[in-house]
């Protein structure tokens, strides 16, 4: 019982390590991304907060749960 108990242990704390670092990862690439000037830029003219890109990706949004329930 102890044994199993003690590879549970080690697997959770595994899973809990890969996701962090996942986590760390995503977090890195949008820095970059970020970092670059044009990207800046484009984000500056998408308006307050990039609002004008969620409201530009609402209709595929809405397709998509569309053709998800059917």
């Amino acid at each position: 019982m102890a044994h199993t108990q003690h590879n549970s242990d080690e697997a959770e704390a595994r899973d809990t390590l890969f996701m962090m670092a996942g986590v760390s990862l995503v977090i890195f690439g949008a820095g970059l991304i970020l970092a670059n000037p044009i990207v800046r830029r484009l984000m500056g003219q998408a308006g307050l907060g990039g609002m004008n890109l969620l409201q530009a990706a609402v209709p595929d949004l809405e397709k998509y749960m569309k053709l998800r329930n059917m």
